[in-house]
């Protein structure tokens, strides 16, 4: 039987019948599988020993997802789009890594990108039905961009006198060779890490210490809270009813289940 452009182009592009499935579902396996490759690959002792059937059947990988990037490149309507596109961006970045690997040592271990793609056959598992909640999720964190932008701006302030104060007080006898470093330190504190590869040794470095760990549980609730506060907000229009506009006076605040205008009384039905 015969294959033509447009019907490849729906197995390669779509999921809505047997054939588009399948070739989902055999991409997943190769992408899994390449991972997987890589991830063995990573394991000295399991390198020395099957390194050459590792490489082998990388290169198998790295070609089928050659074609399959040529094919898409082939069958979009347009091609350009598609290169630039974020998943044909990852598509050559699944590739990529094993050619750069005759000119780079181990950059085929970058191959753990081809997990991205998974964001594209995601969709056989039937996940559509939480798009409108991850939208929603979006919509909450773009209205509180700003808000988090602000903050970010407010961390990075506290950051940079706490990490300068820090390099004063303790000095490099402490561990605290500049000011990147005492900023280096206070991140970590900030957050309530606490690495403790540089501790302060002075009462007043460890007073400043504790400021900067009390302030850290503060701080990490105030993100949570701003993006809250927009999901909630979020939430309550998505719920509030939609209103109707009355026809004959554009009165705009009428209840869908309203018969007639509250101010002209014409029928709304």
């Amino acid at each position: 039987m015969k294959i033509t452009k447009k019907r490849l182009a729906h197995i390669v592009f779509e999921s809505d019948d047997w054939a588009s499935k399948t070739f989902d579902i055999v991409l997943l396996f190769l992408i899994f599988g390449s991972i997987l490759i890589s991830i063995l690959d990573s394991v000295a002792s399991l390198r020395a020993a099957y390194g050459d059937l590792f490489w082998w059947l990388e290169w198998v990988f790295t070609i089928l997802f050659t074609v399959e990037y040529v094919l898409r490149v082939w069958l979009s309507r347009k091609p350009r789009g598609y290169i630039f596109s974020f998943y044909g961006l990852v598509d050559l970045l699944a590739i990529l890594p094993s050619y750069l690997s005759f000119f780079v040592v181990n950059s085929q271990l970058l191959a753990v990108v081809r997990a991205l793609r998974l964001l594209r056959v995601i969709r056989i598992l039937k996940l559509g039905r939480y798009v409108s909640e991850a939208e929603y999720l979006q919509r909450s964190l773009r209205a509180s961009s700003h808000k988090i932008m602000i903050f970010i701006g407010f961390v990075v302030t506290i950051v940079l006198i706490m990490g300068t104060l820090m390099f004063i007080i303790e000095g490099p006898e402490h561990g605290f060779t500049s000011i990147p470093v005492g900023m280096y330190w206070a991140i970590v504190t900030l957050t309530t890490v606490g690495f403790g590869d540089i501790t302060p040794a002075t009462p007043l470095g460890q007073f400043v210490s504790s400021i900067i760990m009390l302030l850290g549980y503060a701080i990490i609730a105030v993100p949570t809270g701003i993006v809250s506060t927009e999901m909630a907000s979020q939430r309550k229009k998505a719920d509030r009813p939609k209103l109707v506009t009355c026809p004959n006076c554009g009165k705009d605040d009428l209840k869908p289940a309203d018969n007639f205008c509250g101010n002209c009384g014409i029928s709304l039905r």
